[in-house]
């Protein structure tokens, strides 16, 4: 039987308690003390926004577009791929699905004349529009992103006693458009797939420890705990792999259900195991749970 994952409120606890910025108050409540508690980074794509009819969408056109029309991956076959946690990049997955289904048909990958160049020009024609630079005029798959969080919600966060940022393999547009225009924060710490190698190379979340820690003028040194919410087996390794290079400091990998599996009780458990199974010390139905469990009634 599996081991019961532990309760992410015992966790904050026990991961943070010996910082003595804890104070626990009759209501059953953890507020902020004389600092701040952790830093907390955000994957985007599934934690902040859904986008099962948007990036996932775009990838099963483009891979229907230059299948010649004969697959069409369906949501459970891009999870599959993305559990591999190889193919954090949407781009390189489409490229991906493409070779497999040719090569199950006897053609070899490197038999196939298609460019990744003309994979990226499809794909982000579907997912921006057709006027890729300017995001005042995109009306792509983007402009209708079911967005998962609001503002209050980072308000609230701060209020607690958290330091919070964005780490995502989205473009830097893309990223702002729904950190900015769409929720309205401003000037967030964000790091995006201009600034560093794909996950799961964790360079991209020491950077976002990085810019957190300078914008919030942050000692240079501090250890404070670093939680990264994701909602991909690529994000559980980052944190494996920051582990790994930095010992020193607390990584903890918090794993959060995608919304296009929360109405199937058999695949949200599955791909629960899978988060778990790759590293996550808990995961969440929905990012909003982050929260909420610092403050049960």
């Amino acid at each position: 039987m599996r081991p019961k994952p532990p309760n992410l409120l015992v966790l904050l606890k026990i991961t943070i308690s010996h910082y003595n910025i804890i104070a626990y108050h009759s209501r059953h409540c953890y507020h902020r003390h004389s600092s701040m508690k952790a830093l907390v980074v955000f994957d985007i794509d599934g934690v902040i926004r859904d986008v099962a009819n948007s990036y996932r969408r775009a990838i099963a056109d483009t891979v229907e577009y230059f299948t010649g029309g004969l697959f069409r991956p369906s949501m459970e076959d891009i999870d599959s791929l993305k559990s591999e946690g190889l193919w954090n990049n949407d781009w390189l997955a489409s490229q991906e699905l493409i070779y497999r289904f040719f090569e199950k048909q006897g053609v070899a990958r490197e038999n196939l004349s298609i460019s990744y160049q003309e994979i990226v020009d499809y794909f982000q024609r579907r997912y921006r529009g057709t006027n890729l630079d300017n995001p005042d005029l995109w009306d792509g798959y983007i402009s209708q992103e079911p967005i998962l969080v609001d503002k209050s919600y980072f308000d609230n966060l701060s209020q607690r006693g958290f330091y919070w940022g964005f780490f995502s393999g989205a473009t830097r547009g893309s990223a702002n458009y729904i950190l900015q225009r769409r929720i309205g924060l401003e000037n967030p710490v964000l790091v995006a797939m201009e600034d560093a190698p794909g996950k799961p190379d964790p360079t991209g979340l020491f950077l976002a420890v990085e810019f957190i820690t300078k914008q919030f003028s942050l000692p240079p040194d501090n250890s404070l705990p670093v939680f990264y919410l994701g909602d991909t087996v690529a994000d559980m390794m980052t944190v494996q792999q920051a582990r790994k290079i930095q010992p020193q400091r607390q990584w903890l990998a918090i794993g959060v259900l995608p919304p296009h599996i929360n109405s199937d009780p058999a695949k949200k458990e599955k791909y629960r195991h899978i988060l778990l199974d790759n590293g996550a010390v808990n995961v969440l139905e929905k990012t909003t749970d982050f929260l909420s469990v610092l403050c049960q009634k």
